[in-house]
């Protein structure tokens, strides 16, 4: 489409030539078809046709002349144009790389910034590592005071209250030498006092085990209740009148398998320290229950296994502990009565007999409150808890005269003294120093082996073992002063045979030389 307006008159006198010339044209055709040859001739001669062709050239050349002006503007605007794009490209590229260059500088920044963040972090982590240390030696520090605190707490009242009960023993049985061969009655007195002494370096010899989970134990299956109930008649003497003591026993109480004669022990331990802690009297009351224990609770409580227990709870409305005595109650020899009032080994008795039997222990207490303590005794899925009576004195029974024991025992003494009060008895003695001497002196004649648990060689429990082999239908009783992880679990000897703790009285032991041979 032509926009320019001279080009448009150009056109149109173009256009007007053009029909012009045509129009000649046609007109000089006419006069030569018409045949007068003299009006052909003077057409020819007029030169209008050329004139005519020149105004066209001439209009044709003018038109070409405008045109090639207008191509060479548009070029010029192209180039322009085409130079305008080039300086927007380039700057747009320009301010490309310049953006670039401030996001690259940015990073870079950023990155510094990292590094040095996180060599403020090494910095500190190598810091907090190194405060750890400090602390852990701090803490490894504090751990071995509190252990040689507590080793010298241990070691000093075992020390304080055996040489108490050997003076006793040792002056009472000096008295009674000199007394024997003018006084009798009065020789006998000093040894009825130093055979108490004894008897009470039993009792404390047997709580340290209690504590350091290594006693024997009898376990059997047992009702709580039963057992709550049996106590209650010998808990009302022990208390005394100004001591309130209720029961609360629960309908449905799971069973248990423990050692019944050492929860009673648990449980009188705990009434009494209650009743200690009520000098003016109170409310004392023992309840039973169910419970389970998840292990949110077992997170709060490390060592502590989930699953169903029976709670035995003690609770009294005395003066209650403070935080810092109740986290070293179970510390042995550690208490805060008078002087003369206690040992200090009631709780960690109490404590070492609930983690021997796998159970738990646990303290909820308030200065002038008062304090709950909780047995937790793992549930048993056995058959129905047998009762659990109430305490029985070993009988003594004496020996028919034809029962032969053979005595396994490495310490002369201790084997002299049982082999003279089973003589005592009526029982037919072999005695033998070992294992191997034990084995070389087994017969069929041989009713009862009553060998210690702990001998150098072979053991007593292996000693029962391949004597058992040897005669299957032998009765064995063990003896131990102590019991090593070896040849005990949870307490009970290997094979679930019977055991006598040292150290016994002449009577338990026919007692229980009695009641193994008896057995059915």
């Amino acid at each position: 489409m032509i926009r320019d307006p001279g080009q448009l008159v150009s056109l149109e006198r173009l256009r007007m030539a053009i029909a012009a010339g045509r129009a000649k044209l046609i007109a000089g055709i006419a006069v030569r078809q018409s045949g007068d040859v003299q009006a052909a001739a003077t057409w020819m001669q007029t030169n209008q046709s050329r004139d005519l062709m020149d105004q066209i050239r001439q209009e044709v050349a003018a038109m070409s002349v405008i045109q090639d002006g207008l191509l060479i503007s548009r070029h010029r605007d192209a180039d322009r144009t085409a130079l305008g794009l080039q300086l927007v490209l380039l700057t747009g590229f320009v301010m490309l790389i310049f953006m670039a260059i401030v996001v690259v500088r940015q990073n870079v920044l950023r990155l510094r910034a990292v590094i040095a963040s996180r060599q403020d972090m090494e910095g500190a982590y190598a810091e907090l590592q190194a405060e750890g240390v400090h602390r852990f030696a701090a803490e490894a520090q504090v751990r071995q005071m509190q252990k040689t605190e507590a080793l010298g707490q241990l070691t000093g009242g075992i020390a304080h209250d055996f040489n108490n009960m050997l003076s006793v023993i040792v002056g009472s049985l000096d008295l009674a030498r000199r007394r024997m061969a003018t006084d009798v009655p009065k020789a006998q007195g000093y040894m009825e006092q130093a055979l108490d002494a004894a008897q009470r370096a039993a009792s404390l010899t047997a709580r340290l085990l209690a504590f350091a989970r290594a006693q024997p134990l009898s376990p059997a299956p047992c009702d709580p209740n039963n057992l709550v109930s049996g106590m209650s008649e010998i808990l009302r003497q022990t208390l005394g009148e100004d001591t309130r003591l209720e029961t609360v026993l629960a309908g449905g109480l799971w069973g248990v398998f423990i050692d019944p004669s050492q929860l009673e022990n648990a449980i009188l331990n705990l009434c009494v320290n209650a009743r200690d802690a009520m000098p003016a009297g109170g409310r004392l009351s023992i309840e039973t229950t169910n419970a389970h224990l998840d292990e949110a609770y077992a997170r709060e409580n490390p060592g502590v296994a989930t699953g169903q227990y029976v709670v035995v709870s003690v609770t009294d409305t005395g003066e209650g502990m403070t935080e810092e005595v109740a986290e070293r109650a179970y510390d042995p020899f550690y208490t805060t009565k008078p002087v003369g009032r206690g040992t200090g080994l009631g709780l960690s008795q109490v404590y070492g007999f609930l983690k021997q039997s796998g159970g738990h222990v646990k303290i909820y207490s308030e200065v002038g409150r008062g304090t709950t303590i909780k047995l937790y005794l793992p549930r048993w899925m056995g058959a129905a808890a047998a009762a659990a009576g109430a305490r029985r004195s070993p009988e003594r029974m004496d020996a028919r005269g034809d029962e032969v024991v053979l005595v396994a025992e490495d310490d002369p003494r201790v084997r002299a003294i049982t082999v003279s009060a089973l003589e005592e008895f009526g029982y037919i003695v072999l005695q033998a120093a070992n294992g191997a001497e034990a084995l070389a002196l087994l017969d069929e004649t041989v009713d009862l082996l009553f060998t210690d648990v702990v001998m150098p060689g072979m053991d007593g429990p292996q000693l029962a073992e391949e004597a058992l082999r040897r005669r299957p239908k032998l009765k064995v009783l063990y003896t131990t002063g102590y019991a090593r992880n070896a040849v005990v679990h949870n307490g009970t000897l290997a094979g679930g045979l019977p055991v006598l703790p040292k150290p016994f009285t002449i009577d338990q032991l026919a007692a229980k030389v009695a009641e193994v041979l008896h057995a059915a």
